[in-house]
């Protein structure tokens, strides 16, 4: 069986991008697991874990164009609440919590180095 196990999102200011991180998926039960020589994994109660790093190749991190970090919650009205927690964190608004088709509700943001990242809820 093969399953997603982290995802790594980068960033160019660690201790910016790691309060947000800390506070957000706080929210959601996650937390700090362990350093990395250029970074820090998170753990959520389920699911992959979340890299927030500093390029290994010392490099200055960049956004993906079509990259994104979904986040599935338990219902429509957490959906809202964390993206309402991330921009308040600093985070921009990249498409209000709403029904998307037949799909669920779904919220999408930036974090503050411009990562795109999406919660919710299928169905």
């Amino acid at each position: 069986m093969a399953t997603v196990g982290y995802v790594a999102l980068g960033t160019n200011d660690f201790d910016r991008a790691t309060a947000f991180y800390d506070a957000l998926l706080g929210e959601l039960g996650g937390g700090r697991m362990m350093p990395t020589p250029n970074g820090v994994i998170y753990r959520m109660p389920e699911g992959p874990m979340i890299l927030v790093t500093k390029p290994f190749n010392g490099e200055p991190a960049s956004v993906g164009n079509g990259n994104m970090l979904a986040i599935q919650v338990d219902s429509k009205e957490q959906v809202a609440a964390m993206h309402a927690k991330a921009l308040s964190l600093g985070g921009t608004c990249e498409g209000a919590p709403g029904q998307r088709g037949a799909f669920g509700e779904f919220a999408y943001c930036r974090d503050l180095d411009g990562n795109k990242l999406a919660f919710f809820k299928m169905g």
